[in-house]
């Protein structure tokens, strides 16, 4: 069955943490990822078709805001790599999602006791 547009009614329980996630409480009817460690599975190639064969543990890596502010998670599977965006839950683990959040400025690409200096224009 696809359900890009069918509501997914199932409960399951998390691959990744044992977590068991009834379909209610997403504030959404298409519940997609683990309220309690945001991983998914990847099921799909394209949203809804069910059709990818990899079906590997899917690592909450990232979030983005999107049109009208709705933030949504990025997933990379752990056996392949492909990347999937999910929008978020209303009872997702706040304090993980904000952890996931502000991973990039907590580790930054360069040494933050040099940020002085980037930001003046000199060189590392």
């Amino acid at each position: 069955m696809k359900y890009r547009h069918i509501a997914c009614s199932d409960a399951f329980t998390c691959k990744a943490c044992g977590t068991f996630n009834p379909p209610d409480g997403a504030g959404s009817a298409h519940r997609n990822h683990c309220r309690q460690c945001l991983c998914s599975v990847h099921l799909d190639n394209d949203p809804g078709d069910r059709a990818s064969l990899c079906h590997g543990i899917m690592d909450a890596i990232g979030v983005w805001v999107r049109k009208g502010g709705e933030w949504a998670i990025i997933h990379r599977c752990r056996i392949c790599g492909a990347l999937h965006s999910n929008r978020v839950a209303a009872d997702d683990n706040p304090a993980l999602l904000m952890s996931v959040a502000v991973k990039p400025l907590a580790t930054p690409p360069f040494p933050l006791g040099r940020l002085e200096n980037i930001l003046k224009g000199s060189s590392l």
